[in-house]
């Protein structure tokens, strides 16, 4: 398995923060590997909600998610398969001077022969993660 974290504070108060990344179809306009998430549940966001979302990077793939945990506006999980392979998705929405701490949290189960690779993977898929966080947290001050 692999787990890494990442943390990020963003001048915007949590609750923003939190209803804006809880709607995975903005993850497109921050995250530059997904080229489309569509909700394909009914009724508002809530645990149990599913999305479809098209991914670009590293190959194209069609993924299916799952909102495993919701607790607004403080903790969010996603659960389903990222790159072929099964993750979990965690994020942490913590009050700070002027803004929220974000952490997020990856775990990754490769399979099959990436599991050979995947310690080689990990600074890559971090770096991009970080990346992503960085993109998000401008979008957001910018929106603000």
């Amino acid at each position: 398995m692999i787990r890494f974290s990442d943390t990020i504070d963003i001048e915007r108060p949590p609750e923003v923060v939190f209803d804006y990344v809880s709607d995975l179809a903005h993850t497109p306009e921050w995250n530059w590997a997904i080229a489309k998430t569509v909700k394909t549940s009914p009724g508002p966001i809530a645990e149990g909600s599913t999305y479809r979302q098209e991914r670009s990077v590293p190959r194209r793939a069609t993924e299916n998610l799952e909102i495993s945990r919701l607790e607004a506006p403080h903790r969010l999980e996603i659960e389903g398969i990222l790159a072929r392979q099964p993750a979990r998705l965690n994020y942490e929405f913590e009050p700070y001077e002027g803004g929220t701490r974000l952490t997020n949290q990856v775990e990754l189960k490769p399979k099959g022969a990436v599991r050979l690779f995947a310690p080689a993977l990990v600074g890559r898929v971090k770096a991009a993660v970080a990346e992503n966080l960085t993109t998000l947290k401008r979008h957001l001050e910018a929106s603000g």
